[in-house]
């Protein structure tokens, strides 16, 4: 038993690893997520990227060295590579927390990339979104300030479910940086659910469509 839990923390860590590895590398592509599933042929991964032109490469060559590296160096076994395409980006917290970095990155103030972002995220149908950027603001002691728009479920299974959340992390000339993006996309929720009379009542008091005779 202790076995099987070290091998499952440890493939945990790995894929932790890799997905770190290629939210570094693709953050240009606008890198969203990685599923690995082994398979009697080896490793089957599939990437979810806002470009997947830049994840693959010119000539599928930067989609070879990416195979070349995830089995050199974190060891996974032939891997087979597919990307697709996320279909719409504003409702990714990955991709929303990696534009607000990039933003900030070419010297955008992090209220006003924050604002940008909230309003894309709005525009594309969320339910409701949650921006929480940390760090160094204003003053040299780290604070933190958050931004909401909408309804946003906070626990229970729902929140599972249905909110996507992310986090990423920015290193600036003050420090790093830590954004913290969640999305409630516009899924229906249980309290969404209205339960409606079979047969409603008329002024009357009859209900309609209800049979009056003995």
């Amino acid at each position: 038993m202790t076995n099987v839990k070290k091998y499952f923390v440890a493939e945990g860590l790995k894929r932790m690893e890799i997905d770190e590895y290629l939210s570094e590398r693709l953050k240009r592509a606008g890198y969203a997520g990685v599923e690995i599933q082994k398979t009697p042929l080896g490793t089957r991964v599939t990437i979810y990227a806002e470009r997947p032109g830049i994840v693959i490469g010119r000539g599928g060559l930067n989609i070879k060295d990416l195979a070349e590296t995830l089995e050199k160096r974190f060891g996974l076994e032939n891997p087979q590579i597919a990307v697709a395409q996320v279909q719409v980006p504003e409702l990714n917290a990955k991709i929303m927390a990696l534009r607000i970095a990039r933003a900030m990155e070419r010297g955008i103030h992090f209220r006003r990339a924050a604002f940008i972002a909230l309003r894309q995220i709005v525009e594309a149908g969320a339910k409701g979104v949650e921006i929480i950027i940390s760090g160094k603001l204003r003053t040299e002691r780290a604070r933190y300030e958050k931004y909401k728009a909408g309804e946003l479920l906070k626990s229970g299974k729902p929140y599972e479910e249905l909110v996507d959340e992310a986090t990423v992390y920015v290193a600036l000339k003050p420090g790093i940086y830590g954004i913290k993006v969640r999305i409630m996309p516009p899924t229906k929720t249980p309290d969404d659910i209205i339960i409606k009379e079979a047969y409603p009542k008329t002024e009357e008091g009859v209900m309609e469509g209800a049979n009056t005779e003995n």
